[in-house]
């Protein structure tokens, strides 16, 4: 018996129902607020700024850090600068507690990623990461590596080595 209209109608709207249930919604990006990975130089009293070619190489990590958390995490960074008067005066984030993850919530964030490079000698350095839930500052991953050598190539390798060693090594909560 031939279909009516309406029913041939009726039917493939439920077909594309279907379809739609069986294809997964696309969920929103996790936004992440990435900050300017910071130097810490406990030889010195009171601290110092980072000399021209520290900061460079705190500027090399910290692209690495976004661009690998962005392609293998599949974080979507979001703009620091309009906090950065907010940031100058928290900061450095590695001597406050958590002071990250307010400043990533008011951006629209909702993970909180700071770093520091902790100078042990002048080739030897740690390198600390951790990532914060924005909305309630408490620590989601974190990672440490040593960095044996003063080089870009070797402080490039140790970021993107603590990311897919640390911080990733499993998915982040909402990631599977």
């Amino acid at each position: 018996m031939p279909l009516t209209m309406p029913v041939r109608a009726t039917l493939a709207a439920l077909a594309a129902l279907a379809g739609h249930m069986s294809c997964p919604a696309r969920a929103e990006p996790t936004k992440a607020a990435i900050f300017p990975v910071e130097l810490l130089d406990p030889g010195v009293v009171g601290g110092r700024r980072a000399r021209p070619d520290e900061t460079r190489k705190l500027a090399l990590v910290t692209d690495e850090l976004k661009a690998a958390l962005a392609k293998q995490g599949g974080l979507e960074p979001v703009d620091t600068a309009p906090q950065a008067p907010e940031i100058a005066k928290q900061g450095p984030f590695y001597k406050c507690e958590d002071c990250a993850a307010p400043i990533a919530k008011t951006l629209g964030a909702d993970l909180a990623v700071t770093g520091y490079v902790e100078k042990g000698s002048n080739q030897i350095f740690n390198l600390y990461v951790r990532i914060l839930d924005a909305a309630s500052g408490k620590p989601v991953r974190a990672g440490q590596v040593v960095i044996r050598a003063d080089t870009d190539d070797t402080w490039a390798h140790a970021m993107r080595w603590v990311v897919k060693n640390r911080l990733l090594a499993e998915p982040l909560p909402g990631k599977s």
